[in-house]
């Protein structure tokens, strides 16, 4: 009779895949199609992990691939998504498979906020399910052969997998049945009970009897390894150890038959002898200790049948000596079974629902990517409009070009009234007025918005602080403050750039204070303006002159480089690259990306010639500048001075120089409105992602607190004591497990319940 150890399947509790991840999606992905595509996708996983977990599975190689399929997905969806106890938070409870627990406390069970533990319990199941359909396999022909060799050598590479990860995957103790020990010593299990069916095979093949001596040796060695690994596990059933034990005699006890058959065919008599003596004593062995589990009848027939005649045969005929056992040579081992490597997709028919979206490495450099370009367009463009105030600052200081057009002295300067109309155009004081009273109301919204946030942290820290204090190291989950330290880190990010915010709308209110009459000035009739500028004597003998000709020749060059300006800042903002597809071949071809050397290698290439270009218009301005200084130099000593018309010019400076600061306020007051409604955006995901992670932290806090009561109700109330003997019964003898025939190769299938 073979004996055959199975693995009971893990349960977890049911989780909510749906919600966390749509709104992941919802955030991440704006574009409606693959948007929908990706939702569409959530929906498939979640169905695809209460398929896989949330139903009895049958013992069949469909239901395995059910799990492999669920498994191939977590590993692919793994890059894609901030899987985080502080980002994308999903907590997953599953019990321990061979813990019954008790009436009052339950079964132990562990809940993480860890995609790595859920892939470590759906691993395990992955192998337990395999041990599971491999021991209920027809062992009596080569296809169930064949399928209990590949389902034990699975599991076993499972098993291994776990034991290799299991730490790493989840940073805290495992319960019990996913501990490197024991998955270890399930592999070492699986690893021989693979062996033992080649052994099974070959006998059925009847392969040279030098082979198969050499495969149950082999067999013997693993189930004694196995053996050892388990003799210090007490999570595990009480018959897997005298059924490793069993087995390990069992094997030695086959090499020995087959090596004296081969002895006999070589007249070695006396050792054909030894070897039956030693395989029959192994047989009693078993079937002394360990019977109630495993029957060794047909194999102690078979040997004794071949010991008695090998004894007549020697004692008529031969008279060969018996040598000792210890004497004899030792048994080759030959090794068929290699534990299967886990490396996905294991199932046959995977195919990844988020096949579309990018891994989570390539997302962070495209953003820091698109950082860095920002930076760029932002550097180029500002130094062109610093360059443009610059040369606007300038010439509203000499009075250009109103000083030109107000040859007359006693009418408004035509230059003046364009900007007049222009400011009443844009609304005039009331547009900006408007603008500077909603900035104190959006700047409160967004610090409420903060506040509430950061709040949620520090009530839920403090909850955490007080149960840490309670059940000390019980309260074995993650402190709340480390946790929470790149949240804090990014709040304290947005409370500074808020407090800046301040300091730069008070810049803007300064600087509107100041102008604020001039403006006033435009916005009125253009009567009014007119009679608000002081007239002076006219200047008409220089009309036409070639100081004058040459000024506003060397304006109208000026006025042609802000032009050049405004198409090349529209081309500027215009360049794209793909660089998406950049990062993901360079991690398919490094397994990593470095995304500052390729970023700033490609930033450099798509920017360099507007860089020069922007460099170039800066020069020609300063250029320009310089004649225009010189030449109104000329122009001013042409004029004739008095009183009138320097008060004349003094208006008309600051009436140009009022208009300039309109536009940059106005265009100030409304990239600040922008800014700080952009910035709410970004705060009410900053609040739900909080709002998450609190609500994860507060389920998982209700799981532990419930585990750590149920562990309370298992400890003893009282110190043990003894009980008097006559007070106690005998125990009843425990029943061997059931046996499972298989055609005419009996096999018997022991679960580690």
């Amino acid at each position: 009779m073979a004996t055959f150890i199975s693995v009971p399947l893990k349960k977890s509790s049911e989780v909510d895949l749906v919600k966390p991840l749509s709104k992941f999606v919802t955030a991440s992905y704006p574009a409606a199609e693959e948007q929908g595509e990706y939702l569409r996708a959530v929906e498939e996983l979640n169905k695809l992990r209460k398929n896989a977990l949330g139903r009895p599975l049958d013992k069949h190689e469909s239901s395995l691939e059910i799990i492999l399929r669920y498994y191939d997905q977590l590993c692919a969806v793994e890059p894609k998504f901030p899987f985080s106890e502080n980002q994308l938070c999903l907590t997953f409870t599953w019990k321990d498979a061979f813990d019954k627990g008790s009436l009052f406390s339950g079964s132990a069970k562990l809940a993480l906020a860890s995609l790595g533990y859920e892939k470590t319990c759906v691993l395990f199941n992955v192998a337990a399910l395999a041990s599971q359909i491999a021991a209920e396999q027809n062992l009596d022909n080569d296809e169930g052969l064949k399928a209990a060799a590949k389902f034990y050598q699975l599991a076993s590479g499972a098993f291994g997998h776990i034991k290799d990860t299991v730490l790493s995957a989840l940073n805290r103790e495992p319960t019990g049945d996913i501990s490197p020990e024991t998955v270890g010593a399930l592999s070492l299990i699986m690893l021989a009970q693979a062996q033992e069916v080649f052994f099974l095979k070959a006998t059925s093949d009847k392969m040279k009897d030098a082979v198969i001596a050499k495969l149950a040796n082999q067999a013997a060695d693993f189930f004694g390894d196995a053996f050892k690994q388990c003799q210090y596990k007490d999570n595990l059933s009480k018959e897997v150890l005298p059924v490793l034990a069993a087995k390990h005699c069992i094997m030695q006890a086959n090499a020995e038959l087959h090596q004296s058959i081969l002895a006999k065919q070589k007249k070695r008599f006396g050792e054909e002898i030894a070897r039956l003596q030693h395989a029959a004593e192994l047989v009693k062995t078993v079937a002394s200790r360990y019977d109630e589990y495993v029957s060794v009848k047909d194999l102690s027939d078979k040997i004794n049948r071949a010991l008695t005649a090998a004894k007549k045969d020697n004692d008529f005929i031969y008279h060969d000596r018996v040598p000792e056992v210890k004497d004899l040579d030792h048994i080759g081992k030959a090794a068929l079974v290699k534990a299967t490597a886990i490396t996905p997709p294991l199932s046959q028919k995977f195919t990844d629902l988020f096949e579309k979206m990018v891994p989570m490495a390539v997302q962070q450099s495209m953003s820091i990517y698109n950082q860095r370009k920002a930076e760029t367009v932002n550097r180029l463009v500002g130094t062109m409009r610093e360059a443009t105030n610059l040369c606007n600052g300038v010439l509203a200081s000499l009075n250009l070009p109103a000083a030109l057009e107000d040859l007359s002295g006693d009418s408004i300067p035509q230059s003046i009234a364009e900007k007049a109309r222009s400011i009443v155009q844009q609304g005039g004081l009331q547009s900006i007025e408007q603008l500077i009273k909603d900035l104190p109301e959006l700047l409160t919204r967004n610090r409420e918005i903060l506040d509430e946030s950061l709040k949620m942290l520090d009530d839920e820290e403090t909850t955490d602080n007080e149960l840490r204090t309670k059940f000390n190291q019980r309260w074995s989950r993650t402190p709340s403050g480390d946790l929470y330290k790149p949240l804090r880190t990014e709040g304290a990010n947005f409370r500074n750039i808020l407090d800046k915010a301040v300091q730069a709308d008070q810049v803007v209110k300064d600087r509107y204070n100041t102008h604020c009459d001039m403006i006033t000035l435009l916005c009125k009739p253009e009567n009014e303006l007119n009679a608000a500028i002081p007239s002076a004597n006219p200047t008409r003998t220089l009309q036409g002159s070639e100081v004058v000709n040459v000024l506003r020749s060397q304006l109208a060059q000026l006025d042609e480089i802000k032009k050049e300006r405004e198409t090349l800042e529209g081309e500027i903002k215009a360049v794209t690259f793909d660089m998406c597809t950049t990062f993901l071949t360079a991690l398919a071809q490094d397994g990593a990306i470095n995304e500052e050397q390729l970023s700033l290698a490609q930033l450099d290439q798509l920017y360099s010639a507007y860089n020069q270009r922007v460099q170039a218009s800066l020069r020609s301005q300063e250029e320009l500048l310089g004649q225009v200084q010189t030449s109104h130099q000329e122009f001013s000593s042409l004029k004739q001075s008095n009183t009138e018309a320097n008060q004349r010019e003094e208006v008309l400076k600051k009436l140009a120089a009022a208009h300039d600061s309109y536009v940059e306020i106005s265009s100030n007051l409304r990239e600040g409105t922008k800014f700080y409604n952009d910035l709410t955006e970004i705060l009410l995901k900053f609040q739900n992602k909080c709002s998450d992670i609190v609500f994860a932290r507060k389920t998982e806090r209700d799981e532990l607190l419930k585990y750590l009561q149920q562990s309370i109700a298992r400890e003893p109330s009282a110190p043990s004591f003894n009980v008097p003997a006559y007070q106690s019964t005998p125990a009843a003898p425990a029943g061997g497990p059931t046996p499972a025939p298989r055609s005419n190769l009996p096999v018997e299938c022991v679960s580690i319940f």
